[in-house]
């Protein structure tokens, strides 16, 4: 079968490699892809921008389903176009995404199916906001409702940090309309995971008793762009998978806490929703609370958590589509994968593009890791730099000192001018704890 990826960054390189690994799949096409994709075996690249256009060639290239990679073409309704249009989906209906679209609406649905989080209060006001402020104190979180590119979300230690948050995004408009409502929100005190997982919701699963979501092994991001989680929030320097800090316990409470009460909500809601969700957990001394949704697979987790899987990944998504992922048999490599990100320099802030990234292929190969692709495209048949997230090496190893070694090998066999990248991914006090 043939399967479309939209998308263009390294968590759908990531993708398109897992599923150009299956004997199910004869050709991957890639909407946008990137530098990554064009290289990939059996991949294809095809330029698309609009949701029109991206429907369009998926019903042109008679795909068996499309696999929705980011967030925004999700909040947008892609999902709902291309099954009006007849085509299967990974990802979810537009009433679903919303989980992600608004922090308000995301807390409400965690508020009214009492899955474990943070208390909050969504404010519309600034004069309001700031009065808030006052009552609870610092430290404290602030969050545009909106979708802000990762850039919506304060934890201020300071009054005036907190203050400072609401008159940016309420007042000056620093994020447009997703700052116009604010969610401010307890801080927790912990150190973060990630859970990515499957999901199969209709309300003809609901009905006949099948929905379901399936939690892969937990994974955690590094933000902070420097060693020791030092330096600005960045879209992730890297992560690891899985985490030998997680006990069974801690991911029984999990399920409990926040995964079933989260599957009871979308099926009471009638959700229409097949495809990926991402918790953000805080553990917390009263156990797992739920930070966010995403409604997609994480990025760079997806690069570390994919490489683990010992199953065949089209064929898991097929399963998602024809609801009966409940009896999915999922298995997993008995390893550790570290995958850390490689950035241009001057990242989060401005950088330059277009530079040319060279890969000794024999120092790489000997490492066994692989190359994932985020901010690259082809120039003249070249590999250059198009964006602040380059690229990561994800590299497995039956023991984590194994898989960091083989992982940070291979990233000094990759170089381009201005790369900087953590050394410290996976090792003990590189995760941020509040």
């Amino acid at each position: 079968m043939k399967v479309v990826v939209l998308g263009s960054g390294g968590r759908e390189h990531a993708i398109c490699w897992r599923l150009a690994q299956s004997a199910l799949v004869k050709e991957v096409v890639c909407v946008p892809g990137n530098g990554g994709t064009a290289c990939e075996k059996k991949c294809r690249n095809v330029m698309a921008s609009t949701a029109e256009e991206m429907v369009e060639v998926a019903i042109a290239e008679k795909c068996a389903f499309v696999v929705v990679g980011p967030e925004e073409p999700l909040v947008y309704g892609i999902a709902d176009k291309l099954w009006a249009a007849g085509v299967p989906v990974i990802g979810p209906k537009r009433q679903g995404a919303q989980l992600e679209a608004s922090k308000d609406v995301a807390k409400a649905f965690m508020e009214k199916y009492n899955v474990a989080c943070a208390k909050s209060v969504t404010v519309t006001k600034a004069e309001e906001a700031h009065e808030y402020i006052e009552k609870f104190g610092v430290p404290i979180v602030i969050k545009a409702d909106g979708l802000a590119a990762g850039k919506g979300v304060v934890v201020a230690k300071e009054i005036k940090d907190a203050h400072d948050a609401i008159d940016s995004f309420m007042k000056d408009g620093l994020l447009g309309d997703a700052g116009k409502k604010v969610v401010i929100e307890e801080y927790l005190r912990g150190v973060e995971i990630s859970v990515l997982a499957a999901v199969s919701v209709s309300p003809t699963s609901a009905e006949n008793g099948k929905a379901t979501i399936v939690p892969f092994l937990p994974a955690r991001d590094h933000k902070r762009l420097n060693d020791g989680a030092q330096g600005p929030n960045t879209g992730g320097m890297g992560a690891v998978s899985p985490l030998d800090d997680i006990s069974e316990k801690t991911m029984a409470e999990f399920d409990e806490r926040i995964l079933k009460p989260t599957l009871k909500g979308m099926v009471t809601e009638k959700y229409d929703y097949r495809g990926f969700i991402f918790f953000g957990v805080m553990l917390t001394d009263d156990g797992p609370k739920l930070l966010e949704y995403n409604v997609r697979l994480g990025d760079p987790e997806t690069q570390a958590v994919l490489p683990l899987m010992d199953f065949d990944f089209a064929a898991m998504c097929r399963s998602i589509l024809e609801e009966d992922l409940d009896s999915f048999t999922f298995a997993w490599k008995d390893g550790y994968v570290c995958a850390p990100v490689a950035v241009s320099g001057g990242y989060p802030g401005n950088y330059e593009k277009g530079l040319e990234i060279s890969v000794d292929d024999v120092a790489f190969s000997a490492t066994g890791a692989k190359l994932f692709v985020a901010g690259g495209t082809l120039k003249n048949e070249k590999l250059v730099t198009s964006g602040g997230r380059v690229l990561s090496c994800a590299a497995f190893g039956k023991t984590f000192d194994e898989a960091h070694k083989a992982s940070y090998d291979a990233m000094k066999a990759v170089s381009f001018d201005g790369m900087f990248y953590r050394k410290d991914i996976g090792l003990p006090g590189a995760a941020q704890s509040n």
